[in-house]
C-alpha cells in the first residue's frame, strides 16, 4: 500500500499554520504586557515630585481631556499637563527612538554591537552644543534652540561624513563601524579642545549637556521629536521584511532574492541616524537605550523585525521612563540625570543578557 504524502504533507502543513500562530499569539502578548508596564510607569512617574500626587488623582487628570465626565482637581491637572507630561512624553519618543535605531542599525550591520552612537553621532553632537556654547550661546530664549540647531547639524553632518567614506571604499558594516569609530575619537578630540580653552561657566554648561536629560521638557520639543519618529518608523517597518533577510541570511542571501542591500543599509542607517541627531539635540547624550533595548526584545519575541521593531520602541521607552523615576527619586529632592542612571542601568543589564544566553547572535 503506497503512503499517503498527501495528508503527510497536509499535517505538516497544519503544523506549521499552528506553530505561526503561536508565534504571533506570544509577540502580540509580549507588545500587550509591555504596553501595560509602560503605562503603569506614565501613571507613577507623573504621581511623583515635589507635590506628590496619588496614582488615582493623576488618571483622573489624564482621562479628563479625553473623557469629559470624569472630574479632577484643576491645580492636580495643571501640574500634571504642563509640567510633568511632556516630560515623561519626551521620555517615551526618546527611548522609542532611540530603540528603533539600535535595532535598525545591528539589523542591517548584522553586528550585535552597533548602536546609534556607533557612528559618532554623540560625540558630534556634543562638539556641535559646545562649540555654540563656546561661542557665548546661553540656555535661555532663542539660544536654547541655537544650541539644539547646532547639535543637530552636527550630529547629521557626521552620519552623511560617515557614510561618504564607506562609499569610498564599499558599502559593507565593517567600513562603517571603523570609520565611525574614527569620527568619535575625532569629534570627541575637538570636543576636549574646547573645554581646555572655555571658562568655568561654559564648560559647566558643555558638561551638564553631556549628562543627558529630560528636563526642560516641554510640548513643543516633545511634538518635534514625535513627528521625526512618526516620519522615519513607517519606512523602517516597511523595510522589516529585507531587513529580515539581512539579518539572518547576510547580503549574498539578500541579494540573491533581489534585494538592493546597500539601498537597503543606508536608507536604514539614514533613518537610524535622523531619529537619533532629533532626539539627542534636545535630550543630550543618553546611552545604552540603543543597544540594551533591541537585545531585551530580541531574547523576548525573536528576530522578526515585523514585530522586534514595535517591540524595541515599547522596551526602549520603558527603560528610559523607569530610568528617569530612578534618577528622581533615588536622591530626591536632587535630581539625576537620565544619562548617568541609564549607564548604570544599562551596563549591568547588557552583561547580565551577554553571559546569560546561551545561543548565538543569529540563532
Amino acid at each position: 500500500m503506497k503512503p499517503s504524502f498527501s495528508a503527510k504533507g497536509s499535517a505538516g502543513e497544519s503544523d506549521t499554520k499552528q506553530a505561526y500562530s503561536e508565534f504571533i499569539a506570544r509577540n502580540v502578548l509580549f507588545l500587550t504586557v509591555s504596553l501595560a508596564v509602560l503605562l503603569f510607569l506614565v501613571i507613577f512617574s507623573a504621581s511623583i515630585g515635589g507635590t506628590t500626587k496619588s496614582e488615582i488623582g493623576v488618571f483622573n487628570a489624564i482621562a479628563s481631556r479625553f473623557l469629559p465626565f470624569i472630574e479632577c482637581d484643576p491645580f492636580v491637572e495643571g501640574i500634571v499637563w504642563h509640567l510633568r507630561l511632556p516630560r515623561i512624553l519626551l521620555g517615551i519618543v526618546a527611548g522609542a527612538g532611540l530603540a528603533v535605531s539600535g535595532t535598525a542599525m545591528q539589523g542591517v550591520t548584522r553586528n550585535p554591537l552597533v548602536s546609534p552612537f556607533t557612528v559618532g553621532i554623540s560625540s558630534a553632537a556634543a562638539f556641535g552644543a559646545s562649540m555654540a556654547i563656546m561661542f557665548g550661546i546661553s540656555y535661555s530664549g532663542v539660544g536654547t534652540y541655537l544650541i539644539i540647531l547646532s547639535a543637530f547639524l552636527s550630529a547629521l553632518g557626521c552620519a552623511f561624513l560617515v557614510f561618504f567614506l564607506t562609499r569610498l571604499k564599499r558599502s559593507s558594516p565593517e567600513t562603517l563601524v571603523l570609520a565611525g569609530i574614527a569620527l568619535t575619537y575625532f569629534f570627541g578630540s575637538l570636543t576636549a579642545i574646547l573645554q581646555f580653552f572655555a571658562s568655568e561657566q561654559q564648560l559647566n554648561a558643555m558638561v551638564n549637556w553631556t549628562f543627558g536629560t529630560l528636563s526642560g521638557a516641554d510640548w513643543d520639543k516633545m511634538a518635534i521629536v514625535t513627528a521625526s519618529l512618526l516620519l522615519t518608523l513607517p519606512i523602517l517597518i516597511r523595510l522589516s521584511r529585507d531587513l529580515n533577510v539581512i539579518f539572518s541570511g547576510g547580503d549574498e542571501t539578500a541579494k540573491s532574492l533581489g534585494i538592493n542591500v546597500s539601498k537597503v543599509r543606508t536608507l536604514s542607517l539614514l533613518l537610524s541616524s535622523f531619529i537619533t541627531a532629533s532626539i539627542i539635540c534636545f535630550t543630550g547624550i543618553i546611552g545604552f537605550v540603543g543597544l540594551v533595548a533591541p537585545h531585551v526584545a530580541r531574547m523576548a519575541i525573536g528576530g522578526d523585525h515585523r514585530f522586534l521593531l514595535p517591540a524595541s520602541c515599547i522596551v526602549g521607552s520603558i527603560l528610559v521612563v523607569g530610568a528617569d523615576i530612578v534618577g528622581r527619586t533615588i536622591m530626591a529632592p536632587i535630581i539625576l540625570p537620565i544619562g548617568i542612571v541609564i549607564s548604570f542601568v544599562g551596563v549591568p543589564m547588557f552583561l547580565y543578557l551577554m553571559m546569560t544566553r546561551d545561543t548565538g547572535y543569529w540563532e
